[in-house]
């Protein structure tokens, strides 16, 4: 109890530094045509983020990971008046660093910089937006780079399960492409085609823009006016309909390897929806509950873990998942895990706990203004910036029905991915053949 109530301490204290260290609240307006948010805090260190909407469904299946590649070029491989060598010396002589990310629904590239240095570091930052230099031989290198981790990944059985799993439960939809790509779908990407698709992807329809750091409103908008308000219009991106999970199934995998791997994946509420907020708070009681079963009580995997995809905004999930040599024993634990949440409930304790557990980590995560900037993005690409300000009340005011009656309604349907000897499972390992009338809420 001690613990606890020294967990509940620092939340408070926590959540009243991140309050009191914030200068407003994230405003949103409109520069020629560029959609921006911006907060304004105390801290000297600035983070910019340039987000584009879409993600996968950008680009089709055998193009997976030219977006990614696009923009790690031109975020790494000079401007057309600034070769790559060049303009990483001016950068790093004033410890700026720049950055970019692709994720299932949007990508985003990223700058940051200390405020004595914003004028330097935002010049930097929009002539690598503007005008990337793509030269081949720059190009060449970041891809041998992108193919390197592509096959690092594909010989890591983990992300052999990642890919066999989104692919299982999402095949034909957007979400079955890996946003970083492969390595055979990167080798055949030209220069020319990637620069081809970054300037058709680069637009104000499609982008807008989070900062957050100590600058006033005034100071940024000059800065947008001056540069990325030449950008074109472009084109809106398309968001493909949400994947619903309403059956569950299997897929067995024969791999001859020492240890199996076993994830289950089910659809989750939006974070939009007023149910999104306890789902995360769900997978986050049964984290624990995989977690104290299957390594602590039983020794059966070394880090099983349950959690809710943050990244995934237009078809929503949840997976659970342990790496095992026994996965006939570990699948019985979780089907059971499960049933047990749906037949008893989570209690009361269980939940107060876990909230202020979950509290603690999220607002410490929130520290740095990178952080932030990355937070504010997703809630922007979800469509809902003010959740970003509200979470804490959000998950404050999740109740203990709230959770029983997501985990019920939503772990139901699990698709399942296997990895590893067949002789080693059956089919009916995985299935969930209890039903409960008596709801816990």
């Amino acid at each position: 109890m001690k613990n606890l109530s020294l967990k509940f301490i620092i939340t408070i204290a926590l959540f009243t530094a991140f309050a009191s260290n914030t200068f407003s609240q994230t405003k949103e307006f409109t520069v020629d045509g560029i959609k921006v948010y911006y907060k304004q805090i105390p801290k000297q260190i600035i983070s910019v983020r340039l987000f584009i909407s879409g993600g996968t469904n950008n680009y089709s299946l055998d193009q997976q990971g030219i977006e990614s590649l696009a923009l790690s070029v031109a975020m790494n491989g000079g401007t057309t008046s600034k070769p790559k060598n060049v303009f990483n010396t001016e950068a790093e002589k004033i410890g700026t660093s720049f950055g970019s990310s692709s994720s299932l629904d949007y990508s985003e590239v990223n700058m940051t910089c200390i405020k004595p240095f914003w004028e330097k570091s935002w010049a930097l930052f929009a002539d690598a937006v503007m005008n990337p230099a793509f030269n081949a031989e720059d190009f060449d290198i970041i891809k041998s780079q992108a193919i390197s981790g592509a096959k690092q990944r594909e010989e890591s059985p983990d992300a052999a399960l990642q890919e066999a799993s989104m692919t299982n439960v999402f095949k034909g939809r957007s979400y079955e492409k890996v946003a970083n790509g492969t390595s055979g779908s990167l080798d055949k990407i030209t220069s020319d085609a990637a620069f081809a698709y970054y300037k058709n992807l680069i637009g104000k329809s499609r982008c807008f823009l989070v900062v957050v750091g100590n600058l006033t409103q005034e100071e940024v908008t000059a800065k947008i006016k001056a540069t990325l308000s030449k950008l074109p219009a472009g084109t809106a991106a398309k968001m493909s309909p949400a994947v619903k999970i309403t059956q569950g199934k299997e897929l067995v995998i024969e791999r001859d390897i020492a240890t199996n791997y076993v994830m289950g994946i089910m659809s989750s509420p939006s974070m939009l929806a007023s149910d999104g907020v306890a789902m995360m708070v769900a997978m986050n009681v049964i984290d624990d509950y995989l977690f104290l079963e299957i390594r602590t009580k039983r020794g059966l995997s070394y880090a099983p873990n349950g959690g809710y995809n943050t990244n995934a905004i237009t078809s929503p999930y949840s997976m659970i998942y342990a790496s095992t040599d026994s996965p006939k024993k570990v699948i019985q634990v979780m089907v059971d895990l499960l049933n047990n949440a749906k037949e008893n409930g989570i209690s009361q304790e269980e939940i107060d706990n876990k909230k202020k557990e979950f509290l603690t980590t999220y607002l410490m995560g929130l520290e740095t203004s990178a952080s932030q900037s990355s937070a504010i993005g997703r809630w922007a690409v979800r469509g809902d910036v003010k959740g970003f300000e509200d979470f804490t009340n959000r998950v404050n005011a999740v109740t203990v029905k709230d959770v029983n009656r997501v985990i019920d309604q939503n772990t139901n349907a699990i698709i399942w991915t296997y990895l590893g000897k067949k002789s080693d499972v059956t089919d009916d390992d995985f299935k969930q053949t209890t039903i409960f009338k008596n709801k816990p809420y």
